[in-house]
């Protein structure tokens, strides 16, 4: 069972996200967080082997969660979420440690992204 972290500034997409993976055997969603420092501390507190990261969030970023998150447990994996396809923010995630990003708006994308990261880690 791949556990998976949820993290969006915004509360409906957090939600969407979190039936959309109630419905996708072999991932449990074990926590939410709506800024990139929530994120750390749920990392801390929760262990998931998969963070699903908004890139744009206020307090703490999703490049920096990112960052702080993938330095302290190198075996958690992260899947930038991104509205904005600039390729300098996406090029920041990916150098701060995420695996991968995929657009917001395509479910398919989020899903199959959070799968192939739990393959290749088993």
């Amino acid at each position: 069972m791949t556990r998976l972290l949820i993290v969006d500034d915004h509360v409906a997409v957090r939600q969407g996200l979190q039936l959309m993976f109630a419905a996708v055997p072999g991932i449990e969603v074990v926590g939410v967080a709506a800024d990139g420092g929530q994120a750390v501390t749920q990392a801390d507190r929760l262990r998931p082997d998969v963070v699903l990261m908004d890139i744009e969030m206020p307090n703490v970023d999703g490049v920096e969660a990112t960052r702080r998150i993938t330095s302290t447990y190198p075996t958690s994996r992260v899947v930038i979420l991104t509205a904005s396809h600039d390729p300098r923010r996406i090029d920041d995630a990916l150098q701060a440690g995420a695996s991968t990003y995929v657009p917001k708006g395509d479910s398919h994308q989020v899903v199959r992204a959070v799968q192939d990261l739990r393959t290749a880690a088993a």
